[in-house]
Order: structure tokens, then C-alpha cells, then sequence
């Protein structure tokens, strides 16, 4: 199997777990840990290096994982970095990204942050005419990095609306109906010299992708033939692929994408155009998995509840949206191995305040007891980085591993961490 796709077992899991008990990482009030595996990480972004053409700028999304040292990772092998917001830039930065392989996405960038950006050399994709201006308007004279515009290619959205970014009245970018505009728009700047395009990932189907793509390329030969061939230097394809969550959905391989591109737009593979691509979740997602102890198990009504260590804080739209939003979620005993015998059903519950931290209703799994650990699948991506601050929950300890490896990634925060944090 590609290890685009694999995911995580639970007999791999548990021998990951059992290591770090065994190496006192769940010592000293450590509850719950993150585990990330950076082999599959490195592993995929060779794939990518390997299905794309040489010399595309691979910028992989940190809103989608933001902790630094797993940035670091893929840097160190040779990644580049996609940022929604300055912030994401400076994080970029913190883990050695070079600037020239930096993107710069966000749709609210203030003039003090186009300034910055120009001035570090990032690659900035303008989202709307306004920012446009703005860029001009601060390059001067200067020799500008990389500058793109987002074009919004309308094709729809996928079954996740909140998620979908490519509809008709989308916030990001500029609907490709405005196409007159587009063009008179790279006839007074020179400067710009880039597309960029992105529909969002989970819930969109492989045609819709490539068809959006198609699309905004198609706004090449336009422009080229407006300001002149050679123009447009750089394409941006955006993110990714949606990920497989249930153990029944069917992933798309990153070969299957690649191989529509080829077929469809034949034009972005002929050599001389240069690529960017911005997946996120697809890298990330199903090379992290998480294992909570299970502090309590009580009865309430006709429900069996077991009490963990996370819940909304980390699966913010698992918990809020649950019909769209699945993590796969199994059990292990005390000491880190698969538990036998019978199931029975059990809600999973987290630790804050609210009825609706609840990740599982009635969930068939052999029988939890206080000191057991929760897993739960596949949170390698839009987890941590979406936590939320409600009860002032500390952020649980991430770990990664790598073969026989396993190390600190971001330690837990203290209930003194958590008091500076809220402090002036």
C-alpha cells in the first residue's frame, strides 16, 4: 500500500504507546499525548517530489499541523511552507523554512504584513483587487518575489460546506466570472506573475479538484495572449486530497491526482511552468493518532460513559458537526495492549463543561475501565491547531516517532503555562 494512504493500526499504535510508558512519558501528570509518526510524514512528501515534476515548490499547509519542530521535518527535507496568516509565517521562519520557498495565503493581510512579506521575499498571493492595490503600492520600485493571484474557479462545493471554498460567493479570492478583470488586472502590473487556485479537500471528489484547476489554467493562454507569452512564471495548485476517516471510505492516491491533472491540463506538466502545491491534511492527517487514560467510568441513565482527557477542545468540529466529522476510536488497557473479549456499548465523553463534548454515542468496544487509554485516529491534521481554550485545558504533550525513535515535538502545557498565557 502507498503510504499516501495507509493508516495507523492499533497493534502499531499500541506498541508506540507502551514505549512511551515504558520511557516515563506519561509520568507527572501527563494524561494524554498526541503521537505523530514523521516517517510517514517524510515518506509522503517523497511521493510528492517523486509524482511532480522536479523543481515544484511543495508548501505544505501549517495551518493544518502548526507545531514547529513537525514543520521542521519537512523542511529539513527539503518542503516548503503555505501560510494563512502572518503568524503562519514567522512559524514557517521559526522552523528554518527558507523564505523563497515561503507562501503567503492569507485573505486578510494588513499593509504592515504585505510590507513585511514583501520585504522577507515570500511568495504572496494576492486574494481580491483591494490587496492588489496595496501590493503595488508598497513594491515601489523594488523587484518584487513571486506574486500570484487567487482566482476563485466556481465549481462548487463538495459535502462539506463549511469546508468548501470554491462556491459561487465564496470568501476567497476572485470569482473567475470576473474574468475581463482578471485580465486587465495583470496588463496594469507587471509584478504579477502567478495563478493560484484552491476548492478545498475533504468531502470534494477528484473531478471537481482537477476541474477547478483546469479552470484557473485556463486563464493562462488569456493572459498570455493579452500581455504577452511567458507571463505567468508560476501556478499555484493549492491543497490537497480529502482524507479517508472511516474505514470504509475510499482515499484517492496522490497517482490517481496526479495522473487526472496529466490527462486534463497537459499544459502544466510540459516544463515550463513552475508549480506550487499546498497540501496539508493529506500529509498530516492519518500520521497522527492520540491516546487519552480514561479517568472515569460512570452510569447516567441508560448510557455507560467513559470520562477522558480529550474532547472539543481537541475535535472541535468532530464535536460540533459529528454527522460530517469522523475519527475511528478504539481501546487499549493500562498497560498500552489491544483489550480482548466482548463489547459493549459506551459513550466517549471529553473533560469540558459543556453537554456537547461528546466524541462517540453508544460505541462498541470491549469493556473500559478507569486507567485504560482511548485511542483516537487520524487527528493528525486540523486538530491542535483548531484547539480550543474553553475550561483553560492545557495542551496535551506531542510526540513523535520515527522506526525505534520517539521524542518530545512540543511539551504539555502546565497549569502555569496555561496561567501566562491568559496573563497581560
Amino acid at each position: 500500500m502507498s503510504r499516501w494512504i495507509e493508516r495507523t493500526r492499533l497493534d502499531d499504535a499500541s506498541t508506540v504507546l507502551r514505549r512511551a510508558l515504558a520511557e516515563g512519558f506519561f509520568r507527572e501528570g501527563t494524561s494524554a499525548a498526541l503521537f505523530h509518526d514523521l516517517g510517514r510524514v517524510r515518506a509522503r512528501f517523497v511521493e510528492l517530489e517523486t509524482r511532480f515534476p522536479a523543481g515544484t515548490l511543495h508548501a505544505v499547509a501549517v495551518k493544518a499541523n502548526p507545531v514547529v519542530e513537525i514543520l521542521r521535518a519537512l523542511v529539513n527535507a527539503g518542503a516548503g511552507l503555505e501560510a494563512a496568516s502572518f503568524e503562519e509565517v514567522r512559524l514557517a521562519i521559526a522552523a528554518g523554512c527558507p523564505a523563497s520557498r515561503i507562501v503567503f495565503d492569507s485573505p486578510a493581510k494588513t499593509r504592515d504584513e504585505i510590507a513585511s512579506a514583501l520585504a522577507l521575499g515570500v511568495h504572496l498571493n494576492v486574494d481580491n483587487f483591494d490587496e492588489l492595490d496595496r501590493v503595488a503600492s508598497a513594491l515601489g520600485n523594488t523587484r518584487p518575489p513571486p506574486i500570484g493571484l487567487r482566482v476563485n474557479p466556481q465549481v462548487g462545493g463538495g459535502s462539506i460546506a463549511l469546508t468548501s471554498v470554491a462556491t459561487r460567493s465564496s470568501k476567497f479570492g476572485i470569482p473567475i466570472e470576473r474574468r475581463d478583470e482578471i485580465l486587465a488586472a495583470f496588463e496594469a502590473h507587471p509584478f504579477l506573475s502567478a495563478l493560484h487556485v484552491h476548492v478545498g479537500s475533504q468531502g470534494m471528489p477528484l473531478e471537481t479538484l482537477v476541474e477547478g484547476v483546469a479552470r484557473v489554467h485556463s486563464l493562462r493562454e488569456d493572459i498570455e495572449r493579452r500581455v504577452g507569452a511567458g507571463r505567468i512564471q508560476t501556478f499555484d495548485l493549492g491543497g490537497g486530497l480529502p482524507v479517508a476517516y472511516r474505514p470504509d471510505d475510499v482515499p484517492i492516491p496522490l497517482s490517481a491526482y496526479v495522473d487526472a491533472l496529466k490527462t486534463k491540463i497537459p499544459g502544466l506538466f510540459t516544463g515550463d511552468l513552475g508549480l506550487v502545491t499546498e497540501f496539508g491534511r493529506a500529509i498530516h492527517a492519518t500520521a497522527g493518532w492520540a491516546a487519552s487514560r480514561v479517568e472515569y467510568v460512570k452510569q447516567a441513565g441508560d448510557e455507560r460513559l467513559a470520562v477522558i482527557h480529550l474532547g472539543a477542545d481537541l475535535l472541535v468540529r468532530r464535536a460540533y458537526r459529528p454527522d460530517e466529522w469522523y475519527h475511528e476510536i478504539a481501546v487499549l488497557d493500562a498497560d498500552g495492549r489491544p483489550k480482548a473479549g466482548p463489547t459493549e456499548p459506551v459513550t466517549i465523553v471529553g473533560p469540558l463543561c459543556f453537554s456537547g463534548d461528546v466524541l462517540a454515542k453508544g460505541l462498541a468496544l470491549p469493556c473500559i475501565d478507569p486507567g485504560d487509554f482511548v485511542v483516537i485516529h487520524d487527528i493528525g491534521a486540523y486538530t491542535l491547531g483548531m484547539w480550543s481554550r474553553h475550561c483553560s485545558r492545557g495542551l496535551p504533550l506531542v510526540l513523535g516517532y520515527d522506526g525505534d525513535t520517539l521524542s518530545v515535538l512540543k511539551n504539555r502545557e502546565t497549569p502555569d503555562d496555561v496561567v501566562t498565557f491568559w496573563s497581560r
